[in-house]
């Protein structure tokens, strides 16, 4: 009976090793996705305080003339579902709110939407429909897989207006870091297939009107670019496109936002620090933006970390120029 039982066995271990000389693990060995928490907002204010001591955390207090829905599902892809949390005012609208989407960074592989509530929170305060959101971060999927849920999340906002004071046609992305260099991204493509992908409210369009890059390479293939620096160990963008700038150029030059400025590029707001080489492709940018009249604003901080956007005293700043900026391009309407 024992002999008996093991030639059973032997189709289930014959399987187990063709799987595992494939490289795939068996359903029930398989391990969970380990989150990478390399970027978060206790390490970068630690890092931060090493040459500005003085600097806090921006935590300003919930604002009463708004409210909010988190953990909302605006996609499952593969049956992951990708979530959402959205803010807007209290006070009723006829014609709704411009909304703005607003992407955290973490070199395409950690950070969290929570990073921007406190800036998603203050833009609905002053009369804007504001959404934090998640995407699939390079140690779960690859390029451009993190662009094309973003487009499923700007198509989501579009199916929300009658749930949400959401003034559909006047949607902006708002993008720090990695997330920025996607805000210049999803900006730029409107209406390209080749990014739009498959999933979730395909019937909508997910173009954007007004784009607020902050701190995000407009270039990946550029002299001033420090993106896909392998000498040390696979760069974080390499590891998100999946193959080095040398083996796959072309791939490298699509996410790049300079790379698609057209007549119909929607409006600009470049926030930047003192690093330079994280806004990468940005003068260049300017130029090709003036040579088809397109309105931006470009605002710099002298001597800021990269990650100003989140302290004091570059908060209010930030959130200053944003809603001056959305107010040139999303007046209020009678």
């Amino acid at each position: 009976m024992t002999l008996f039982r093991h030639f059973r066995l032997l189709p289930r271990l014959v399987v187990a090793i063709v799987l595992l000389v494939m490289g795939v693990q068996p359903l029930a060995a398989q391990q969970p996705l380990t989150r990478d928490t390399s970027f978060t907002v206790a390490s970068a204010l630690r890092k931060a305080r090493k040459d500005n001591p003085t600097i806090t955390l921006a935590q300003p207090a919930f604002p009463s003339t708004i409210q909010a829905r988190r953990n909302l599902t605006y996609c499952t892809v593969g049956g992951r579902p990708l979530q959402l949390d959205i803010f807007y005012p209290k006070a009723k609208r006829s014609q709704g709110y411009p909304a703005v989407l607003l992407i955290h960074g973490g070199g395409w592989s950690s950070g969290d939407r929570s990073h921007h509530a406190p800036m998603a929170q203050q833009l609905a305060a002053k009369g804007y429909v504001t959404v934090t959101v998640e995407y699939r971060l390079s140690p779960e999927a690859r390029y451009p897989a993190a662009v094309t849920d973003l487009k499923a999340a700007v198509r989501w906002l579009r199916t929300q207006a009658g749930t949400y004071p959401i003034d559909t046609t006047r949607i902006a992305v708002w993008g720090f870091s990695a997330g920025g260099q996607m805000a210049a991204l999803l900006g730029t493509t409107n209406g390209d297939a080749q990014l739009e992908g498959s999933a979730c409210q395909t019937s909508r369009s997910s173009h954007v009107q007004a784009i607020i890059d902050v701190d995000g390479t407009l270039a990946f293939i550029h002299p001033e670019s420090g993106e896909g620096d392998d000498s040390r160990g696979l760069s974080a963008a390499t590891r998100w496109f999946g193959a080095s700038k040398t083996d796959q150029p072309a791939l490298w030059h699509q996410a790049g936002a300079l790379n698609h400025i057209t007549a119909q590029t929607p409006p600009i707001l470049f926030l930047n620090s003192s690093v330079d080489r994280m806004h990468a492709g940005r003068d260049d940018m300017i130029k090709k933006l003036d040579a088809f009249g397109i309105y931006h604003e470009t605002h710099v901080f002298p001597k800021a970390p990269h990650t100003f956007p989140l302290f004091n005293p570059w908060f209010d700043l930030t959130l200053a120029h944003t809603v001056a900026f959305l107010a040139k391009v999303f007046p209020t309407r009678p």
